[in-house]
């Protein structure tokens, strides 16, 4: 099973057993991610590309996952995430070098899913 495919199948599955716990603010703040990340002022691959970084900056290689597979869907080039993965690093320090490198590799994933 290819990095890609695990993730997305583990991420479905557990959202969808958090769901059906129907924690009324728990479906709230992912009713607040949905909508933050829609086409308003901004366009999406707008949102997608500071998600992305943000998610960088704080770490979370899940949430950078997430971002990178929908700006891959989005279409946004190599060029576009690896300017988002520059300010990213500018912004959080070396520290988030060791992301870079797994970020890297999923959107290698990413492109041999294709």
């Amino acid at each position: 099973m290819s990095a890609v495919s695990e993730f997305n199948d583990y991420r479905a599955k557990m959202n969808e057993r958090i769901l059906n716990a129907d924690n009324k603010v728990i479906k709230r703040i992912y009713n607040l991610d949905t909508n933050a990340f829609a086409e308003g002022a901004l366009d999406v691959k707008t949102k997608e590309l500071l998600g992305l970084s943000c998610s960088m900056v704080l770490r979370c290689d899940d949430c950078v996952r997430y971002h990178l597979g929908k700006c891959h869907e989005l279409g946004l080039s190599e060029k576009e995430v690896f300017e988002a993965f520059a300010i990213a690093n500018l912004i959080g320090g070396t520290i988030v070098i060791p992301h870079l490198r797994r970020a890297t590799e999923y959107w290698d994933s990413l492109n041999e899913a294709k």
